[in-house]
């Protein structure tokens, strides 16, 4: 998919971070939008900063962890608009907790939204993209789907799972030979509100030796690369048909490790943890 011109993009998450850049990017390149948020409040200020007409625009509300309303929205974008090119499974959620002391809701919840949230979008959307002439599954893990990180346990086995579905799905697509691709996008640091809405465990202060409100600032700090950096960077793969993206000097630098240090690199991030615990 070359051109984004009168393409019809879903985009889950779209009222703030990536999910707004990546609706700002596609409207700049003509395409037609059908955004979604559970944050109302987000979502209306995307669209009013988009200032598109309804024939170009359609929003809703939506829990992407609720099957149902998934399927009804997929329904609904196809009857406003005829028919759907791609679909960016953008919507997330992040959780602070070491394994043991994890409660299962919070696990849940994450896997709800991180996870589930990927399968439904994809499958609702599956069918429809289908039948248009071109279309485009883009599902959003992270470097976290890349390597594993201390008190991300829950936040790694969705972004791996990501991974591995979208990675599993792109080879099925290509054996069938239909004119429907997709792509694992791994973005670094974002500069982006999820740090702050995280729900965070007393496990955390054990294993970082910081308090709550102090790990999610050193997480922030972290954040290098701008939405709109990072949507640039998603869509030139979507254009160039990636199976893989990393955005961020970061992600290309956790991929490397992880190739060149597939499992020795745990012991480096435990060694660089017992470091800053020290200081």
């Amino acid at each position: 998919m070359k051109d984004f011109k009168d393409k019809v993009a879903v985009i889950t998450g779209a009222g703030s971070g990536i999910g707004r850049a990546l609706a700002m990017e596609l409207a700049a390149s003509g395409a037609k939008l059908a955004l979604s948020d559970i944050n109302e409040a987000g979502l209306k200020e995307t669209a009013d900063n988009l200032n598109l007409s309804e024939d170009r625009l359609m929003t809703k509300i939506l829990d992407v962890a609720d099957r149902q309303a998934f399927y009804a929205f997929a329904d609904d974008v196809v009857n406003h608009f005829g028919h759907a090119n791609m679909i960016f499974n953008n919507a997330g959620v992040a959780l602070g907790a070491t394994v043991e002391e994890m409660n299962y809701d919070d696990f849940e919840w994450l896997m709800n939204i991180n996870f589930w949230g990927v399968v439904y979008g994809t499958k609702a959307f599956l069918p429809y993209l289908k039948q248009a002439s071109e279309g485009h599954i883009i599902n959003i893990s992270s470097i976290f789907g890349l390597v594993g990180i201390p008190t991300q346990s829950a936040y790694n086995a969705a972004k791996f799972a990501v991974r591995g579905f979208t990675e599993s799905l792109r080879i099925e697509l290509e054996l069938e030979g239909n004119s429907v691709s997709c792509t694992s996008i791994h973005p670094g640091g974002i500069k982006t509100n999820i740090a702050k809405a995280a729900r965070m465990s007393d496990g955390v202060e054990r294993i970082t030796g910081a308090s709550k409100e102090q790990a999610i600032q050193d997480f922030e700090k972290m954040f290098r690369t701008t939405p709109a950096e990072a949507a640039r960077t998603i869509l030139k793969g979507v254009r160039g048909n990636k199976r893989r993206v990393l955005i961020g000097s970061d992600a290309i630098a956790v991929d490397t490790m992880q190739r060149l240090l597939p499992t020795s690199y745990q012991r480096l991030i435990t060694m660089g943890q017992k470091y800053m615990n020290k200081k």
